[in-house]
């Protein structure tokens, strides 16, 4: 009843009290949760258990000189901290810039990573099919592939696809500027005639472009050219200094925005595409 009376004499006293507290905890555990699994924690772990230690047996035995020098360095602890965790430190105000230019950065990095990847593959001759997950979510084609949850760079990719490893049957599939999965096996086109003429990868990537609103990167291991394919549409024989630019355009495209000038040509979605094989290819 004490407390009840106090708190309702001045309950703005003890609010503010309670906010402190809480923007307290909120900062120390937000800044240990940053710092989880890194050099820097168990440096902050070693240092405050040496400090506290110190403390306790300066106090418990009543050492003056080792008391005073301990109080010095816990006022000196902050800039001792923000020498140690400089990395961090710019980390994390990195972070806190602008959220949309970050994600802007990351995508056109993430689109140069695809291209490099695709470029690098077509000159190999290796076939590919990587997908961008855009607001359609694929997950139950991700259930069934082997998800992977890795940083994207062109080196896994290229490495994904090459002939001999157990992952190169399939597609990627790129979310949220990660290779979420691989292995994935996609829909195939329902068309009839694009059947007679296609392969797999070329099908699979009009497939999944038809019942989503993916973007499809698709590397043809007989001819070596990059298609892109959007909503259904293919377009062929895409050269090295125009995909990084489609991507950007197509990545950036907002529902109902035309397709053309990338897609500009209905002719090119047909089976007399002009550059495709008349038979069948095996795996695109």
């Amino acid at each position: 009843m004490f407390l009840l009376n106090m708190f309702l004499s001045s309950p703005v006293h003890y609010l503010r009290i309670v906010a402190e507290i809480a923007i307290l905890f909120t900062f120390i555990y937000s800044g240990l949760y940053y710092l989880r699994g890194t050099r820097g924690s168990y440096i902050l772990a070693g240092l405050l258990t040496m400090l506290i230690l110190l403390t306790f047996v300066a106090d418990t035995l009543q050492l003056d000189v080792i008391s005073w020098m301990l109080q010095s360095l816990w006022a000196v602890l902050a800039g001792v901290l923000i020498v140690i965790f400089q990395p961090e430190l710019r980390r994390a105000f990195a972070q806190l810039g602008s959220r949309s230019f970050v994600r802007r950065m990351k995508k056109r990095e993430t689109i140069n990573e695809v291209v490099t990847a695709a470029i690098n593959l077509a000159n190999q001759r290796v076939g590919a099919l990587i997908v961008f997950e855009r607001e359609i979510g694929m997950r139950t084609i991700i259930n069934n592939a082997v998800v992977i949850d890795a940083a994207l760079n062109h080196y896994l990719i290229e490495t994904i696809f090459q002939p001999r490893t157990p992952l190169h049957d399939g597609g990627v599939i790129i979310r949220n500027n990660q290779i979420a999965a691989a292995h994935c096996i996609f829909p195939l086109t329902h068309d009839v005639e694009l059947q007679k003429t296609m392969g797999t990868r070329h099908r699979a990537a009009i497939g999944i472009t038809e019942e989503t609103d993916a973007i499809a990167v698709v590397v043809s291991e007989e001819t070596g050219a990059i298609s892109l394919a959007c909503r259904g549409k293919l377009k062929k024989n895409v050269g090295p200094d125009k995909i990084a630019r489609y991507l950007n355009s197509l990545l950036r495209m907002e529902e109902g925005d035309s397709l053309k000038g990338i897609f500009d040509s209905s002719a090119e979605t047909n089976s007399k595409m002009e550059g495709f094989s008349k038979t069948p290819l095996k795996n695109g």
